[in-house]
């Protein structure tokens, strides 16, 4: 694992190189697009991209959980949580990547 993260800056930058808009239009593109996957979910709905994977929100239900300092029962509350599902293609792409760095093995 690197443990790098990519910046909001990189994927403009990167808009900006591949599709040839000015830096600014292509900040604004990507906000746009974030800003209604946002929005999106924040409606419940689900965001698929094609050949990415699907983001969605679930409802987690209340449930008794433990300190793990003391041993105590604890309450945890219902809340959302958002999940990522990859698709087989970004799979496979991983695992390709994974088998190329690890010399085929």
């Amino acid at each position: 694992m690197s443990g790098q993260t990519i910046t909001r800056s990189q994927l403009s930058e990167a808009v900006y190189q591949e599709v040839g808009l000015s830096r600014n239009e292509s900040a604004d593109l990507l906000e746009s697009v974030l800003t209604e996957m946002s929005q999106a979910l924040a409606r419940g709905e689900t965001v698929k991209i094609s050949s990415f994977g699907s983001f969605s929100v679930r409802e987690k239900g209340q449930r008794i959980g433990r300190n793990p300092k003391t041993g105590e029962e604890v309450p945890i509350m219902p809340r959302k949580v958002l999940v990522f599902r990859p698709s087989q293609l970004l799979k496979s792409r991983i695992n390709t990547a994974a088998q190329e760095d690890h010399g085929g093995a």
